[in-house]
């Protein structure tokens, strides 16, 4: 056989399929696809990050096949990539950090100590060296001094005179009791006073000691006693005046489901502690302010808040149902409209920030309610305690997005001192604004029918350099644009994939580059629009480089309701007619993969390979609720989890059997975790259309999930029960009539086993025997080991082999087991 043909194109070092096709290569197995990566597949570098000195780029890889990455280091100009010895990176500088105004120093920390680096010497200054860790250095007071938190305290050191001073004298517990304070006590020191001399002087000599200590102590940060709570995130405001810092309230006595693991190497079954369920009560948020010069703290009140007394949208149905119960269920409805909360009733908020203008003369916070269904950015005056409107960004559903996440988001100050930036997804996809503190004048820098991704502003803060998929929700690409907004110039241009790490100069960039069907290497190219990419890894095998791996065609299906659902499609040279399919629902719900680079479902993107060979079509869909198509698409899936992230599955089956000549008759349908529980959704309310399913590692039942992320798409199942009943696999049991296998980890801290064992026995109670329960007793949620990997996909293969593929015998049982 010929060595496969590397060739290198304008569009980087591509492996061109067609040379491997022309061959006759050994056939794709389970066996092959499913062994450790690192040993024949290859591993891409990752973690990517430059020098300060932008002389080396630094990355982990896996060249040598080792059970684990390890830091490399290369010139951008190319040549051999070094492995970074242990020593040497004792010595580096973290990859992360504060960096001053003038980008002068930085500061960081690196194994619990603090360091500060100089940046044209290169030179290390270490600020702390002690067994308790130091963490959250900033520069302060205009880059005078460096501040951190050890503790629970704030700290700060002073560069010129090597003097360290702490700030905050934050105390767990309360503040003990004056022992005068009592009645009885009074008069009992009252009279000792009146009778003895000589209590008379030590008394004063006492009072004496505490006056001079008192004048000592004003020298000291006040005593702040946290009771129950703790603390984090302390900040020192600019011009010294006050400490701002997070209060953090813990729920007690919450019940925390416990996963028993069962091969120890004590012998011993032994439990690992997880977490809550949905609707579990939620660790409570207040931002705190020690105003040092009038010695007092404050704890910042948010009851003029717009719109923080609505209740949400989804309570009105609720609502309407107890003013008009029906008779069998008034008793019911009465009791719900007893816990119905009052309309003046405030809800609860977290607080991000404060972040300051670099001059030090405005702050503003950003803050959501703890339903995600409201985020304010205001302006905050510590003198007064007052917050001022700038924007609220509302959903009916839950906030989120790229640049907005479940915290502050992506936000800072623009150089004026009195713009700020921030992302939002106000037109429906997640762009660029800008909004002033003086006149509240609010201004978008980007808009269209794409996603602002990730924002940088430039060294000099006269630039925006921005990832977003512009030409195409399958592509991301790297952009510039002037600070003031105007045309984004378009700097990456290949097709695919560009995920990009300026150098400290940012003249060059490091680009980790993939496609559909070529996984992920580093490259380097000029900031100059369209300029060559330079490839400086080859991570990939000859035996991976010795298959024809396919670049699925991303098509789009028009769903029933009229929009547009993209998908990845996988077809055989030559189709057979009326040959069989395979629906695959990729996982996390809020994640993409119908795009043009290397995607995280590599196992599964090479099963799909494998199919097509068999005479498989495949199908990978970006249901509602996935990630890269904005609002809308996201929040699909709100209060109906296999509502339309189902139908478009079942449109996507459609299209299968009237446009590609697939039978409706051999459908299958397979996916992990969220994609697990589609599966289950369709095989039990959908089980005309899919014959046979394979549930991964499934969700059954969303009340049994966790709370960050069901409480978002549900709410809390005790306020929202229809959104849960409709939504959860276990509702819908009795429907199973096709062939199905479930697959999942006994260790699974995620999705735990709990939920396959209910639905289990919810399916031996209704008397179903066309389903089998694959359990792994060594695996988390992510599986690990390659014989757990091929274990489950032989069962999976086994399971359409059986049950959809026309050439074989007439199917007889789930998975042919």
């Amino acid at each position: 056989m010929q060595k496969p043909v590397l060739l290198l194109l304008a569009a980087g070092s591509v492996l061109l399929s067609e040379v491997a096709q022309a061959q006759q290569l050994a056939p794709l197995t389970v066996d092959k696809i499913m062994r450790d990566p690192a040993q024949w597949l290859g591993t891409s570098p990752s973690n990517i990050y430059w020098g300060e000195d932008g002389k080396r780029i630094y990355f982990s890889w896996n060249p040598e096949k080792a059970r684990r990455d390890s830091l490399y280091s290369l010139s951008p100009g190319g040549g051999t990539a070094r492995k970074v010895s242990g020593r040497d990176q004792r010595e580096l500088p973290a990859a992360t950090g504060e960096y001053d105004q003038r980008y002068t120093r930085k500061v960081y920390e690196k194994d619990g100590d603090i360091y500060v680096l100089d940046l044209k010497t290169q030179r290390v200054r270490r600020v702390t060296n002690t067994a308790e860790r130091e963490a959250e250095p900033l520069f302060v007071l205009q880059d005078q001094l460096i501040s951190y938190s050890r503790g629970g305290n704030l700290f700060t050191w002073n560069p010129t005179t090597g003097e360290t001073v702490q700030r905050t004298d934050f105390r767990k517990g309360y503040k003990p009791a004056d022992a005068a304070a009592d009645k009885a006590d009074k008069f009992l020191r009252a009279q000792q006073l009146a009778l003895f001399d000589i209590i008379k002087l030590k008394d004063q000599d006492a009072k004496a000691r505490q006056r001079q200590q008192k004048a000592l102590a004003r020298l000291r940060p006040k005593a702040i006693w946290l009771g129950q709570q703790t603390v984090r995130n302390l900040r020192l405001a600019p011009d010294g005046r006050y400490v701002t810092y997070t209060l953090v309230q813990e729920p007690t006595a919450e019940k925390v489901a416990l996963v028993p693991n069962f091969v120890t190497a004590s012998g011993f079954t032994e439990d690992i502690s997880t977490r809550t369920k949905v609707g579990a009560a939620q660790t409570a948020y207040q931002l705190g302010l020690y105003d040092i010069g009038r010695d007092t703290t404050f704890v910042l009140g948010y009851r003029e808040l717009k719109g923080l007394d609505e209740q949400p949208a989804y309570r009105k149905e609720y609502q309407l149902k107890a003013k008009a119960p029906a008779p069998a269920d008034s008793a019911k409805a009465a009791t719900a409209a007893k816990k119905e909360k009052p309309a003046s009733e405030l809800r609860r908020v977290v607080p991000f920030g404060p972040f300051w203008s670099e001059d030090g003369q405005r702050a503003f916070l950003v803050i959501r309610s703890a339903d995600n269904k409201d985020r304010w950015i205001v302006g905050l005056d510590p003198a007064t305690q007052k917050i001022t409107l700038l924007d609220r960004q509302h959903d009916d559903a839950w906030i989120n997005g790229p640049g907005i996440g479940y915290d502050e988001g992506s936000v800072g100050w623009l150089p004026d001192n009195r713009r700020i930036w921030f992302q939002s997804e106000e037109t429906g996809y997640s762009h660029l604004y800008t909004v002033d503190v003086v006149n509240n004048q609010k201004k978008a820098l980007t808009s269209g029918k794409y996603e602002v991704q990730k924002v940088q502003l430039s060294r000099d803060k006269k630039t925006w350099y921005l990832t977003a998929n512009k030409t195409h929700p399958g592509e991301q690409h790297f952009y510039r644009m002037p600070v003031a907004g105007g045309t984004m110039t378009q700097i990456t241009t290949l097709p695919g994939a560009s995920e990009v790490t300026l150098s400290p100069d940012e003249k060059t960039l490091a680009v980790r580059y993939s496609t559909s069907n070529t996984p992920w290497e580093l490259y380097v190219m000029d900031n100059k629009p369209g300029a060559k990419m330079r490839r400086l890894t080859h991570s990939t095998t000859p035996e991976f480089e010795s298959y024809a791996w396919r670049a699925p065609e991303v098509i789009t299906i028009k769903a029933r309701d009229g929009a547009d659902v993209y998908a990845r499609l996988y077809r055989p040279a030559t189709p057979q007619a009326q040959g069989p399919a395979v629906v695959f629902v990729h996982g996390a719900g809020y994640l993409q993969n119908a795009h043009k680079w290397w995607s995280s479902y590599f196992r599964e993107y090479m099963f799909h390979n494998l199919l097509v060979d068999k005479g498989y079509t495949v199908l990978d869909i970006d249901y509602r609720g996935s990630a890269g198509y904005g609002r809308d698409v996201r929040t699909g899936i709100y209060r109906y989890m296999g509502g339309k992230d189902l139908t478009d599955q079942v449109d996507g089956a459609k299209l299968l059997t009237d446009k590609y000549g697939v039978s409706p008759q051999r459908i299958g349908i397979y996916g992990g975790s969220y994609g697990g529980f589609i599966t289950l959704m369709a095989m039990f309310t959908q089980p005309d259309v899919f014959k046979a399913g394979a549930a991964l590692r499934s969700v059954t039942d969303w009340a049994h999930y966790n709370h960050g992320y069901t409480d978002n798409i549900l709410n809390e199942p005790y306020n929202d029960s229809i959104a849960y009943a409709r939504s959860s696999p276990i509702y819908y049991a009795n429907g199973l009539k096709g062939h199905l296998l479930m697959c999942h980890g006994m260790v699974d801290t995620n999705v735990h086993f709990q939920d396959i064992v209910r639905l289990s026995q919810r399916l031996i109670e209704l008397k179903k025997e066309n389903w089998e329960l694959a359990v792994y007793p060594v695996e988390n949620h992510g599986f690990e080991e390659p014989s757990s990997w091929t274990d489950e996909y032989k069962r999976i293969l086994k399971l359409f082999e059986t049950n959809l593929n026309p050439q074989t015998t007439t199917p007889t049982s789930a998975g042919g087991q």
